[in-house]
C-alpha cells in the first residue's frame, strides 16, 4: 500500500473507494442488479459501498467486484489499500473517547462534512458549529444538563470539526448566512458573547475559505424563515449535494435533488437580500460592542 493510502484518512479512503466502484462499473458496463446477483449480495450493499456510506469496507468485497469488473492489477491494488485503510483506521470521531456522546446521526454527518468541498449553512438561532467558540459550546451543553465530562467530550468533538477550515490541502469553503438574532441573543452572556462575535470576525477576515453575511431584522421577511438548514457539496461527481437538517427529535440528511435544489436556490435568495461581506462584518462588529459596554 502506498504511503499517500496510507495516510489517507478512513472518509476519503471511502469516498474514493466508492467512486472508483461505480466508475469500474460502468465502464464495465455493468448494471448493479447483475452485479449483486452475480455476488449473491442484497442489493443495498453495493450502493452503500458506492456512495461511501460504509463505516468498514471488506478488501475481499473490494477484490470481487474488481473481478467481476475485469479491473488492472494496479487499479485492484489500489482500491484494496482503501479498503484496508478503512478496516484498520478509525475516523476521529469514530474513537471510544466519543462513541457514547455523538449520535448516529450526527456521525454519519461528520464524515460527510469531513469529505466535502464546500459548505452553506444558513443559521436561525445560534452561532454555526464551525464558527463556535469553546466558551459558547459550553454555554450550548450545559442547558441539556449532561455531565461535566460529557460536556468536555463535545467541546472537543465540535473543536476538533473545526479543522476542516484549516487543511492544509483544500480546507473547506464555507459560506455562512446569520440571521441577525444570532448576533443579539446573549448566549452566555455579554463577555461569551463578546468574544464569539470577535472569534466569528477574526475567521472571516484571516481565512480566505470562510465568508460570512448577516440577514438584519431590517430585510423583513426572507424565504428561510421556517428554520435553519446545511448544504454541502463534493469534488467527486459520484457524491451529489446534500441537505443536513436538524431539529430537537432528530437529524438527517436530504439526498433528493428536488430537496437539494430547493434549498440551495433559498441560500442563494439569502446571499442577496443580505448586505455584502463587508458591511455584514460591520454589523457583527457594532452588535460586539453592544456586548462590551
Amino acid at each position: 500500500m502506498s504511503e499517500a493510502i496510507e495516510s489517507a484518512t478512513p472518509a476519503l479512503c471511502r469516498l474514493q473507494l466508492g467512486s472508483e466502484l461505480r466508475r469500474l462499473r460502468n465502464e464495465a458496463g455493468l448494471k448493479a442488479a447483475e452485479v449483486v446477483r452475480e455476488l449473491a449480495w442484497a442489493g443495498s450493499k453495493l450502493t452503500r459501498l458506492e456512495t461511501a456510506d460504509n463505516g468498514i469496507v471488506e478488501p475481499s468485497d473490494v477484490m470481487a467486484l474488481c473481478q467481476i469488473y475485469a479491473a488492472p492489477a494496479e487499479t485492484t491494488a489500489i482500491l484494496k489499500g482503501y479498503a484496508t485503510v478503512t478496516k484498520t483506521k478509525r475516523d476521529w470521531w469514530q474513537s471510544p473517547e466519543y462513541r457514547d456522546v455523538i449520535p448516529p446521526g450526527l456521525k454519519a454527518y461528520l464524515s460527510l462534512e469531513a469529505t466535502a468541498s464546500s459548505l452553506n449553512t444558513y443559521a436561525s438561532e445560534f452561532v454555526p458549529g464551525l464558527l463556535q467558540t469553546e466558551e459558547y459550546i459550553r454555554t450550548i451543553h450545559a442547558a441539556d444538563r449532561l455531565s461535566q465530562d460529557d460536556i468536555d467530550r463535545l467541546v472537543k468533538v465540535r473543536v476538533t470539526r473545526q479543522e476542516v477550515l484549516h487543511r492544509e490541502h483544500s480546507p473547506l469553503r464555507l459560506t455562512a448566512v446569520l440571521n441577525e438574532a444570532v448576533l443579539r441573543r446573549a448566549v452566555g452572556g455579554n463577555q461569551v458573547m463578546g468574544n464569539q462575535l470577535a472569534h466569528i470576525t477574526e475567521i472571516a477576515t484571516s481565512l480566505p475559505n470562510v465568508k460570512v453575511q448577516v440577514v438584519p431584522f431590517s430585510a423583513g421577511h426572507h424565504p428561510a424563515m421556517n428554520g435553519p438548514f446545511t448544504s454541502l457539496q463534493f469534488r467527486h461527481p459520484i457524491l451529489k449535494p446534500i441537505v443536513y437538517l436538524e431539529n430537537l427529535a432528530n437529524a438527517g440528511v436530504s439526498r433528493r435533488e428536488d430537496d437539494v435544489d430547493k434549498y440551495e436556490e433559498t441560500f442563494r435568495d439569502l446571499q442577496v437580500m443580505a448586505p455584502a461581506i463587508p458591511e455584514s462584518l460591520e454589523l457583527i462588529k457594532n452588535a460586539r460592542k453592544e456586548f462590551h459596554r
